[in-house]
């Protein structure tokens, strides 16, 4: 075993939906453990700059542009960088998407939207890469979830079900895949100021319910969940498998 526990230097870490946000963040704090990066996003525009921007900060990172909702595009895009030399040695199924509407009204091409990149992506980017690392008998596939994997507010129902089936897809691929060398585990966050969240952010009672109930009485900042990613990431989470682990300030340990 490595005397470092959370070494991750030199290993291909690829991050999906990671031009900002969360995925941003992971890429950013795996790449200055010494971690090579590979963002993953649609708008390869977007990516490139996020890369420019790690650049300046001294972490050196690559691009690999495809729709994760899309199978084939997963399947073909690992399968291409794969058969270049690059192997993926950890994955963080990061993208995601919102709408929010009252579920009555919830338009159905919303909610198939919302399936496939919060959920089908999961599946199918962990599919393409868990078939080469069970080749390897190694590998680290880390899933964002959501204290919605748990809890539920109004007008966001088909999100909490897409979050809740991450949650549950995450022990499935830990029973498929654990006996081949592979560690599947989830990070749950709590409330953090990102894209996702900016209508709640802007909403004065929203913030105000937020921070009475949440006991570290606060918003989560993206840099708080580099640390969980690490452990996952690394040889120090090698028989943790399985696992959601909620970063969230408290908020689902009370009542």
């Amino acid at each position: 075993m490595s005397e470092n526990l959370f070494d991750v230097k030199g290993r291909n870490a690829l991050i999906t939906g990671a031009s900002r946000g969360i995925g941003f963040a992971l890429a950013r704090g795996l790449g200055r453990a010494g971690a090579i990066p590979i963002l993953n996003g649609r708008n390869q525009d977007a990516l490139d700059i996020a890369v420019a921007v790690l650049a300046k900060e001294g972490v050196i990172a690559k691009t690999c542009a495809f729709d994760v909702s899309c199978h084939t595009q997963a399947d073909a895009a690992i399968a291409e960088m794969e058969a270049e030399g690059t192997q993926i040695d950890i994955l963080v199924n990061n993208a995601g998407m919102q709408h929010r509407s009252p579920l009555q009204n919830f338009e159905i091409d919303k909610f198939d939207q919302l399936i496939a990149t919060n959920l089908r992506s999961v599946f199918s980017v962990s599919q393409a890469v868990a078939k080469l690392m069970i080749d390897r008998k190694a590998g680290k596939i880390i899933n964002i979830a959501s204290v919605m994997s748990l809890l539920a507010r109004p007008s966001i129902a088909p999100y909490t079900a897409s979050k809740g089936a991450v949650s549950s897809l995450t022990k499935g691929m830990a029973a498929d895949w654990a006996q081949y060398g592979l560690n599947c585990n989830a990070i749950a966050p709590g409330y953090f100021k990102t894209e996702l969240n900016e209508a709640l952010a802007a909403n004065t009672d929203f913030n105000s319910w937020l921070i009475s109930r949440t006991p570290a009485g606060r918003w989560g900042e993206v840099e708080e969940l580099v640390g969980v990613c690490l452990f996952l990431a690394s040889s120090a989470s090698d028989f943790v498998n399985g696992q959601t682990i909620f970063v969230d300030g408290g908020l689902t340990a009370t009542v």
